[in-house]
């Protein structure tokens, strides 16, 4: 039973290792992917991913639009002129969203490790909010980078 175990594992292994080739292939051939690796927290998985998905980004009128495509924006209970925001709407792409919630969390960790303009936004975000708050922040300052990388066809510039 242990042997049956082990070798279906190692098939397992073999599959998902030729798998991750042919996405990093693909990942060189297209443009669209190369532009949004620039974006820390998005790997060759998750820009293929948003590609795959999306197609074409300027189908969204904004940034914000394609983030609430994604459920990464809050909820609003707003009532005589007061706005309250609630948790994320999660309506969205639960693929994608899961995917940019998991870059951004890297990208939170990695953060607190460097001394750019980014990162330091970052490290004072998550000073005064939850880790779990900054943490869909970043993702959602990613889905509208993503946004405009994909709709205008620019590279990214990391000047936050």
């Amino acid at each position: 039973l242990l042997r049956q175990l082990y070798d279906e594992l190692t098939f397992m292994s073999a599959q998902l290792d030729a798998l991750t080739k042919q996405v990093l292939a693909c990942v060189k051939n297209d443009e669209r992917i190369q532009r949004l690796l620039a974006i820390e927290g998005i790997g060759p998985i998750n820009a293929s991913a948003l590609v795959a998905q999306v197609g074409d980004a300027k189908q969204f009128r904004s940034g914000r639009q394609f983030a609430a495509y994604l459920g990464l924006v809050p909820t609003q209970h707003s009532s005589g002129g007061k706005e309250r925001l609630g948790r994320i709407s999660k309506r969205g792409n639960p693929l994608l969203r899961t995917l940019l919630i998991h870059g951004a969390r890297a990208a939170v960790n990695a953060s607190r490790k460097k001394h750019d303009a980014r990162s330091l936004n970052i490290q004072a975000l998550e000073a005064r909010r939850d880790t779990n708050v900054t943490t869909v922040a970043v993702a959602n300052k990613n889905a509208r980078i993503i946004w405009a990388l994909l709709s205008k066809g620019e590279c990214y510039r990391n000047s936050n």
